[in-house]
C-alpha cells in the first residue's frame, strides 16, 4: 500500500484523535524492526531512543522472544485465565520472585492504563475509603510533582539529590493537602518512582518515605507505578521503588513488561488480593498463553543479556553527553535522569524524552548525541 493511500485510510476510517497524537510534523512510515533499530518503507534507517514510546525495552523482535512466541503460535495462541495452563503460573511465580516479601500476588492485564485502574479498585475495597492522591499530571486529588533542586546547582541532574532544598517545601504542600482538600482517611497514593511523562523529574532525598508514612497514617496504600522504571531500566535495582528504600503495597507495571506485546500486571499482598478476591473481576485477554509465554522471554533474556546491568554504563554515559550540552546551547535547560530512563528540558520548547531500548550501546549513544547536536543547530539557524 502507498504512502498516499494510507493516510487517505488514516483519515478516512481511523479515529481523529489517531492523527492528533503524533511527535512527527511529517508521518514515518515504519516498516520492520530489529533490537534498537527500526526501517521504514525506503529502506531508512532509524535509531529509535525512544523504544516505541518506552516500551520496547529489549528491542524489536528480539530473537529470543520472538523464537518462544513462534514456538507457542504453532501449539496454541489463544485460551483465557478461565482454564489452567503452566505459562500463567509459571509466569506469575517467576515475577513475584523478582519483587520482594510480601509483594507475591500478581494479576496478569492488557495494558498499564488497565493496571492502574484495577490498583485504584483494589486500594477502594480493601481500605473501604474512596479518594486517591497522586501528582499534577492526573485527575485524581493531586499535589506537585517535587523536582529536586540543589542550591546554587539546579535540578538533580545524575542520580537525585542528597541535599536537596525543596523537600520540605514539597511535604509541607501535601500536608496542606491532607488538610484542606482530602477527608481524613484515603484510599490510596499513586506515585512513579521516577516520573515518565511528568519529565523524568526524581524527588528530593526522602521525599516518598515521608510520603508514604502519611498516607499510611490516614488509613491510605502506597501504589508504586513502574509502568516506565520496572525492569531494570533505571539501573540500580529491578524496580524504581527500591531506589528509594520504600515498600509500596502494590506495583503497576506495563510497557516493557513485554517488550511491546500487549500487557500489564498489578502485584500486591496476599492480605490485599484477599479484599480484592470478594468480588467478581474477569478479563477475557489478560494473562493469555501468547502474553505469558512472551512475558517470561523477556524475563529470561534481561538476564540472559545483562541488560539491567547495562542501563548503568550507557546511561551515565548518555546523561553526561546531554549534561555538556546545557553550556554551549542557550536552548538545552536541565538535564536528568537515571539509567535509561532521561529527561532534556528544551528551554523554548518540549520536554524532550529518552527511553532507549535496554540493548542500546555507547556507540548509539554517541550517535544519538551528534544528531540531537545537529537537531539544535538547525533549529538556531532557523531562529
Amino acid at each position: 500500500m502507498s504512502k498516499q493511500r494510507m493516510m487517505e485510510l488514516r483519515r478516512l476510517n481511523c479515529n481523529p484523535m489517531t492523527m492528533k497524537v503524533t511527535y512527527y510534523k511529517s508521518p514515518v512510515f515504519v516498516h520492520q524492526g530489529h533490537m534498537q533499530w527500526l526501517w521504514d518503507m525506503d529502506g531508512k534507517r532509524y535509531l529509535d531512543f525512544f523504544a516505541g514510546v518506552a516500551t520496547v525495552s529489549l528491542g524489536y523482535c528480539h530473537p529470543k522472544v520472538t523464537a518462544a512466541a513462534t514456538a507457542q503460535m504453532k501449539k496454541l495462541w489463544h485460551t483465557t485465565n478461565i482454564y489452567v495452563f503452566s505459562a500463567l503460573q509459571e509466569y506469575c511465580e517467576k515475577l513475584a520472585s523478582h519483587l520482594p516479601d510480601p509483594l507475591k500476588v500478581v494479576y496478569l492485564t492488557n495494558s498499564g492504563s488497565e493496571a492502574n485502574d484495577l490498583a485504584m479498585l483494589m486500594s477502594r475495597l480493601h481500605t473501604g475509603n474512596h479518594d486517591i492522591l497522586s501528582f499534577r499530571v492526573t485527575l485524581c486529588h493531586c499535589v506537585e510533582i517535587p523536582l529536586s533542586v540543589v542550591k546554587g546547582v539546579g535540578s538533580a541532574t545524575m542520580k537525585g539529590c542528597g541535599q536537596c532544598v525543596a523537600n520540605d517545601q514539597y511535604i509541607g504542600q501535601l500536608k496542606e493537602t491532607f488538610a484542606t482538600s482530602l477527608p481524613s482517611r484515603i484510599a490510596a497514593f499513586f506515585a512513579e518512582p521516577i516520573q515518565g511523562m511528568g519529565g523524568a523529574v526524581q524527588y528530593p532525598k526522602d521525599y516518598l518515605k515521608q510520603a508514604y508514612k502519611m498516607v499510611r497514617e490516614r488509613g491510605g496504600i502506597c501504589i508504586a507505578d513502574e509502568v516506565q522504571t520496572g525492569f531494570g531500566r533505571t539501573e540500580s535495582h529491578f524496580w524504581g521503588f527500591q531506589g528509594h528504600e520504600v515498600m509500596p503495597d502494590i506495583v503497576t507495571m506495563a510497557k516493557g513488561i513485554a517488550t511491546g506485546f500487549p500487557m500489564g500486571a498489578v502485584v500486591t499482598t496476599p492480605e490485599i488480593a484477599a479484599s480484592f478476591a470478594k468480588g467478581v473481576h474477569f478479563n477475557t485477554f489478560g494473562g493469555n498463553l501468547m502474553a505469558c509465554t512472551i512475558v517470561s522471554a523477556v524475563l529470561d533474556a534481561i538476564k540472559e543479556d545483562g541488560l539491567q546491568e547495562n542501563s548503568h554504563p550507557v546511561g551515565t554515559y548518555l546523561l553526561t553527553q546531554l549534561a555538556k550540552l546545557r553550556d554551549k546551547h542557550q536552548i538545552v535547560g536541565d538535564v536528568r535522569g537515571k539509567g535509561l530512563q532521561i529527561g532534556v528540558e528544551m528551554v523554548e520548547d518540549k520536554n524532550l524524552r529518552v527511553q532507549p531500548p535496554m540493548c542500546v550501546t555507547k556507540e548509539d549513544a554517541d550517535y544519538f548525541v551528534a544528531v540531537f547536536v545537529r537537531s539544535i543547530q538547525n533549529y538556531m539557524d532557523r531562529r
